[in-house]
């Protein structure tokens, strides 16, 4: 590995706690998924991506920046990408999801508060992650009440521009996040002095739509029974997807695929010439609240018995990837309107009502061949929390069972996951 130190010193980071966590990451990467038998050979450049993620990454970042070109951080599937990179900036996607950054966030912020919030700002206040430290700009955006208010604050350390994202979605809703939508725009322009054309536009739209398709190809594919690839593989796809360069990933995420193709076809062979029913895992579907590295604690314990995650209903799932954005238009504003059309068919639960992820989970249930849910809440997300009471008596009502687990980025809990889990996997 290439030493980075004098990158990360440019950065003004401090590389003593910066080594601490360094030297946690491994450990926790090699037990979680090097552990795993009869990976895809197409994971190894994943694989890749992890031992270089505070480094080649980075330096690509310094390269774009070296050049004049600007770094946007964004931490939710509702900031439109295609304007980020139709200004000819590069879009990250900041990490939010280990314990190590929940002390620091602290200082700042009350501590019966959502640990992804508390893990952004410690990362930022710490200054140990070369994300953060290389944004040029913050996008954040009004999707709960604790993240409102951390914005304020955050906007004391680094320059943070916040999108409006209404809570209904009626007429006038599309027609403000339309206006919230050209406002970024306007903002983009500004702090990279280029404009976003209604070609360039159309190209970054083309771009995140064949981004969008190879991920639900690789999500179609885990639809066969068993699934061809790990539920602990396919979130690591879908958390590199936030920071990988758009066209790479694209092309790296579809040679995965092409050997899960032909991965299925020897099982689908290997399954004929066998006689009676082989005993399968379980079936389940994650929902609830976003997934976020590193958090791959959900997902281990469900694989480490005998289940496998097969489809996340979740911002680090589904809803970052399902509908694609129409080119149809020939104006700046027909593109706009479309990628308004796309975004607010996100079902986030800041919506009220939000009876399209129900209408989704039902959906994923019998199109995955799920067995049972897990609803899956970080520790005082109020509107995940709120909303589950609904999800339980909808997937009720189609005898799919379902469970809740709240939990955060510690450890303590898992021993405490893992006979609730075990549990629920006996009684379906």
């Amino acid at each position: 590995m290439a030493d980075y130190r004098e990158l990360w010193t440019s950065l003004d980071m401090d590389l003593e706690k910066h080594d601490q966590l360094c030297a946690v990451l491994p450990e926790a990467y090699g037990s979680t998924y090097l552990s795993q038998e009869n990976r895809p050979e197409g994971m190894n450049y994943f694989n890749f991506v992890v031992s270089e993620i505070h480094g080649l990454r980075i330096q690509e970042l310094a390269e774009h920046k070296e050049k004049d070109g600007k770094v946007v951080g964004t931490f939710c599937v509702f900031v439109p990408d295609e304007i980020i990179l139709a200004s000819k900036a590069i879009g990250v996607g900041l990490c939010a999801g280990s314990q190590f950054w929940v002390e620091d966030g602290e200082t700042v912020l009350p501590r019966n508060l959502c640990p992804l919030i508390k893990a952004f700002m410690g990362a930022k206040l710490s200054g140990t992650c070369p994300y953060f430290q290389s944004c040029d700009m913050i996008v954040g955006e009004t999707t709960c009440d604790g993240k409102k208010k951390a914005w304020e604050i955050l906007d004391e350390h680094v320059p943070t521009y916040v999108m409006d994202l209404p809570q209904m979605k009626r007429t006038k809703d599309y027609n403000m996040w339309e206006q919230e939508i050209k406002l970024f725009i306007k903002k983009m322009e500004d702090i990279t002095g280029n404009k976003v054309t209604v070609e360039g536009l159309r190209s970054s739209i083309d771009l995140m739509n064949k981004k969008r398709r190879a991920l639900k190809r690789l999500y179609d594919l885990r639809k066969y029974t068993p699934s061809p690839i790990s539920g602990l593989d396919s979130l690591l796809i879908s958390q590199i997807a936030f920071n990988d360069d758009v066209v790479r990933f694209t092309e790296k995420v579809n040679e995965l695929c092409d050997e899960l193709d032909a991965r299925i076809s020897v099982m689908e062979e290997a399954s004929a010439s066998l006689e009676g029913d082989k005993e399968r895992k379980k079936r389940i579907m994650i929902t609830g609240t976003p997934m976020a590295v590193p958090n791959w604690k959900m997902h281990s314990i469900i694989e480490s018995l005998n289940a496998e995650v097969v489809v996340e209903e979740t911002c680090t799932g589904t809803r970052y990837f399902e509908n694609e954005v129409s080119t149809e238009g020939e104006t700046i504003e027909d593109l706009i309107k479309n990628l308004a059309d796309r975004y607010l068919k996100i079902n986030c639960a800041c919506f009220t009502p939000n009876t399209g992820r129900i209408d989704d989970l039902v959906r994923y249930a019998k199109e995955y061949n799920i067995d049972g849910v897990i609803h899956s809440n970080l520790s005082f997300c109020h509107t995940y929390a709120v909303e589950y009471k609904g999800i339980e008596r909808a997937l009720k009502e189609k005898s799919i069972p379902v469970i809740n687990i709240e939990t955060d980025y510690a450890t303590e809990d898992v021993g405490q996951i893992k006979t609730r889990v075990e549990a629920f996997l006996e009684i379906i």
